[in-house]
């Protein structure tokens, strides 16, 4: 049979201040600590022990507001430093842009303009062709000879499309409320076997024509 009469000694109001520190989700009163422990607990001599003990360990008792909290050593913060790269968002309009290219293609920045209804900047193109996602493809045979975009090998990774054939189609988009623009007459899922040389459109001279790089090797056949 316990003794109700038992009242813990120092180190188990130690031992009961600092898992309710550990456990608890934000910084803790000494009032707050004081209402979970016995009546007449010592509860300042409990957290005082307790911030003598961490101090220079890796995990430290500090105040903060007049509460109390266990945190990460300062001068071990650089273990928790994770280097990454944040994937760029894109804006509205050039998630547009890119979803007009990629069912009207090739397409010119005129033919853009009249899908989305508005002027499209010229920042919008750049970025989506900075990000890989869109290239230069040719050149319309009409007067001023404006230029064609085309989506990217990069476009159909990032978006884990085996081929443009994987688009969704437009009714599948209309149902799930992603495409909202005004349908041009003609507009569909592109065909990707059409060519540079297509009809009505010239190829990019010395552009790149999509093929692999490799890295270049200096080294002679005969080793020297």
């Amino acid at each position: 049979m316990s003794d109700l009469s038992f009242q813990p000694d120092d180190a188990e109001i130690e031992r009961r201040v600092e898992a309710l520190l550990f456990a608890a989700a934000a910084p803790l009163s000494a009032a707050e600590i004081a209402r979970r422990l016995p009546e007449g607990a010592d509860t300042g001599r409990a957290i005082a022990a307790l911030r003598q003990r961490y101090q220079g360990r890796g995990v430290e008792l500090e105040c903060v507001a007049d509460r109390w909290r266990f945190r990460t050593a300062a001068d071990l913060g650089f273990l928790m430093t994770e280097e990454r790269d944040e994937p760029r968002r894109l804006s509205k309009a050039a998630l547009e842009t890119l979803a007009i290219i990629a069912y009207h293609q090739p397409c010119t920045r005129a033919e853009v303009e009249s899908v989305r209804g508005v002027s499209l900047s010229k920042g919008t193109l750049d970025l989506l062709l900075e990000m890989d996602f869109v290239r230069l493809r040719g050149r319309r045979r009409t007067p001023g000879r404006p230029v064609t975009y085309a989506t990217t090998d990069r476009f159909l990774e990032h978006f884990s499309l085996a081929s443009l054939y994987d688009l969704p189609g437009v009714q599948e988009m209309k149902a799930a409320g992603l495409l909202d623009l005004a349908i041009p007459v003609g507009f569909e899922v592109p065909d990707p076997t059409r060519s540079g040389d297509s009809e009505g459109e010239d190829g990019l001279s010395g552009h790149d024509d999509g093929s692999p790089e490799f890295a270049q090797d200096f080294v002679s056949p005969d080793g020297d």
